[in-house]
């Protein structure tokens, strides 16, 4: 982490003291770059959350991981920063193992079906259990980045094609678990090093979202496409459970309503422009490979009991089936 860095999150741990301006200063962070859906929701969030506190609380977004990698905030955020950091639950599996089920391979069909694990009692258990053990505080989980697709330099039709290519994926067990079972080389690496690692041949591909590819220009450096729809990637924002404490409850309850709005509304806009930036892919030389997710995701069945997410799938499946 650079001194810029750590400048921003020693300023951000200080958060507590009444500022000049506003009683309460909060940061929003995110990987993706401060065109996607995602970070303009967050923007808007901001405007709301100072608007209905009166500028008692005042939101400021660092898109790019300015603030660092995830799991950088994360550990910035267990340690008091006053900091809320967009993560798929896969990142919050070392904390409490069984929100390492949200990030599973071929859990659900559709993203919509999450709004069913969200509101049920086991998911409501875990996130408790998850702020009383290691202090992080998941207020939503109802953003919605895409479907994981592979963007690869060779194409791929069958997971045979995978052998030996060294993908890129998220770090955490989870990721690298379901790559590695969908017969690739699975490298966890920030996202913000993917693109010069394609180009100095690091890696030879990486799993990612078509917005989240598009917004650091991946097409450039794979080619190919292949839909594996391995991971309908739905994220939420994490915050430090000592920082939201110190809140009154009205200023919770305005911060958890906002977040939650943006959470709903960068879902749809991500899903907007999921086919508007895949024409501009393939415009731009992008090659689509057919290929049978359902082959990919009979390799994938072994990674819950490998990572031992069989009880907790089978807490959900129910809420799951009742979505469909």
């Amino acid at each position: 982490m650079n001194f810029k860095t750590l400048g921003l999150a020693a300023a951000l741990l200080a958060s507590s003291a009444v500022a000049a301006f506003a009683e309460v200063q909060f940061a929003l962070s995110t990987s993706q770059n401060a065109t996607d859906p995602l970070a303009m929701a967050m923007e808007e969030a901001a405007t709301q959350i100072e608007a209905r506190t009166n500028g008692e609380i005042q939101v400021t977004v660092y898109p790019s991981s300015q603030l660092g990698s995830d799991n950088d905030v994360l550990e910035q955020i267990r340690n008091g920063a006053a900091i809320a950091v967009l993560v798929d639950a896969g990142r919050l599996a070392p904390f409490q193992k069984e929100l390492g089920i949200l990030s599973a391979p071929y859990l659900v069909d559709e993203w919509t079906q999450y709004a069913a694990i969200t509101a049920s009692e086991p998911y409501k258990a875990w996130v408790e259990e998850l702020a009383a053990s290691s202090g992080l505080r998941l207020l939503n989980y109802n953003w919605f980045q895409g479907s994981r697709q592979m963007f690869t330099k060779k194409p791929v039709t069958k997971p045979e094609d995978l052998a030996g290519v060294r993908v890129r994926t998220i770090d955490a067990p989870g990721w690298l678990a379901t790559v590695n079972a969908m017969g690739a080389t699975a490298v966890p690496m920030p996202w913000s090093e993917v693109y010069s690692a394609l180009q100095l041949a690091a890696i030879d591909g990486a799993e990612a979202q078509l917005t989240g590819a598009y917004g650091i220009k991946l097409h450039e450096v794979t080619g190919n496409l292949a839909f594996t729809n391995h991971v309908q990637l739905v994220t939420g924002l994490t915050t430090s459970e000592a920082w939201f404490k110190t809140l009154t409850p009205e200023q919770q309850t305005i911060l958890v309503e906002e977040l939650a709005k943006a959470g709903d509304a960068a879902s749809a806009a991500t899903v907007a422009k999921g086919e508007e930036v895949l024409a501009e892919m393939k415009a731009g030389g992008m090659v689509v490979n057919e290929v049978n997710p359902e082959d990919f995701k009979a390799l994938t069945a072994g990674v819950y009991a490998q990572l031992g997410l069989e009880e907790a799938r089978a807490a959900l499946q129910p809420y799951i089936d009742a979505a469909k």
